[in-house]
């Protein structure tokens, strides 16, 4: 179970002290966010402080682990994922707050979002099932087989409803098959779909922006507000229209730390969580903005690194799975931010306040560790 060597030069001290950097960078950012609140930052970062260390232990736990260990039980990482999925749309936790949204749920004293769980245990489990596959993927009773088992969880997930977190699931699912090897005309066929759909897409916006209501549908309202923020300022297009406003007064340095006008007098809504890219624009301004892309570039890179180099198809489709998932809230949420994607409620990896976020956050580190762990041909920390 546990690996006999412990080979230092195989351990990418790279993508952890990146890791580490983004986290101290998001510890700074949400004490900036939450200071001007009434119960101020301390609550906040304690929580989140509290994430990272049962992070970083979980961490070091994975890494001294053969991620091979974990395809002998896929099955049943796959099913506790499905079950508390689940157990969310049967038990959630003030559902009222919300709206129909049942997306938390409670065991004990302790309060998650069971899809955040969800996201590695589909990784590792998909994974797994596309390994045993691989020789047959492109028949189309196996595919489909894959497809079935891929997407019940997310089918699970829209039922919430939660269409942000279900683009997440999608977009590293279709990543993972395509590096599986899928045959290029089932690539072709999606395409052409997705074309269509794009097409009936812009005609149904056409014909419902005809006689658009605000705050009929918030999934509607969500791509409204992307085109058109302006038609509804003071609710449905705040959110946008505020953040864009506080990324643009930051400039080039920012107004200073502590210092950002919209966030310190609330102007911001959720800075903590979906919109803390805003809080970095305001008072990092531009430089400290490409200084938070660069540490997500490096962080990327080692991670398509490891999964190059992994000794089998199971641990580079681990790594890719990750790698897309953190590719796709980092590509969203600072789009959003900036009115350039739909607001969909996605938080920033390291960045956003959120125990359970964090905590599958690092966990997921831990695994891209492992999967580089057991790659001995090259060494990782040559950049």
């Amino acid at each position: 179970m546990f690996k006999k060597e412990n080979k230092l030069k195989r351990f990418d001290f790279i993508l952890f002290l990146t890791t580490i950097t983004l986290c101290v960078f998001g510890f700074i950012i949400i004490n900036s966010a939450t200071m001007s609140k009434a119960v101020g930052s301390e609550p906040y970062l304690k929580t989140q402080l509290l994430a990272f260390g049962l992070g970083m232990g979980a961490l070091f736990f994975l890494v001294l682990i053969d991620y091979d260990i974990y395809g002998s039980f896929y099955i049943p990482i796959y099913s506790i994922s499905v079950l508390l999925l689940l157990y969310a749309l049967i038990n959630p936790v003030s559902a009222s707050e919300w709206g129909d949204v049942r997306s938390w749920v409670a065991i004990g004293p302790i309060v998650f979002q069971p899809s955040e769980l969800a996201k590695f245990g589909v990784i590792i489990s998909l994974s797994k099932f596309i390994d045993l596959n691989k020789d047959n993927i492109d028949e189309p009773a196996v595919l489909i087989k894959i497809l079935v088992f891929a997407f019940f969880p997310v089918a699970l997930i829209l039922l919430q409803p939660d269409l942000g977190t279900a683009l997440v699931f999608i977009f590293f699912i279709a990543v993972m098959i395509f590096i599986a090897g899928i045959d290029r005309k089932y690539i072709i066929a999606v395409l052409i779909i997705g074309l269509v759909l794009l097409v009936i897409g812009i005609i149904a916006f056409v014909y419902v922006m005809q006689d658009y209501t605000p705050n009929e549908d918030y999934r509607l309202d969500r791509i409204v507000t992307f085109f058109y923020p302006e038609l509804d300022p003071e609710d449905t297009g705040y959110q946008v229209i505020q953040s864009k406003t506080a990324i643009g007064s930051g400039m080039i340095y920012g107004r200073g730390l502590f210092k950002g006008v919209q966030n310190q007098l609330g102007y911001l809504p959720t800075k903590e969580t979906d919109f803390i890219f805003a809080v970095v624009g305001e008072e990092l301004g531009l430089a400290g903005g490409l200084f938070l892309l660069f540490l997500y570039s490096v962080l990327l890179y080692r991670l398509v690194r490891i999964g190059r180099h992994a000794s089998n198809l199971f641990g580079s489709l681990i790594t890719t799975g990750i790698t897309a998932m953190l590719l796709f809230h980092i590509f969203e949420n600072i789009g959003m931010t900036m009115g350039l994607m739909p607001v969909t409620g996605i938080p920033l990896p390291f960045i956003s306040y959120g125990g359970t976020f964090m905590l599958v956050n690092m966990v997921s580190i831990g695994l891209a560790l492992s999967v580089g762990m057991k790659r001995g041909k090259i060494d990782l920390n040559d950049f």
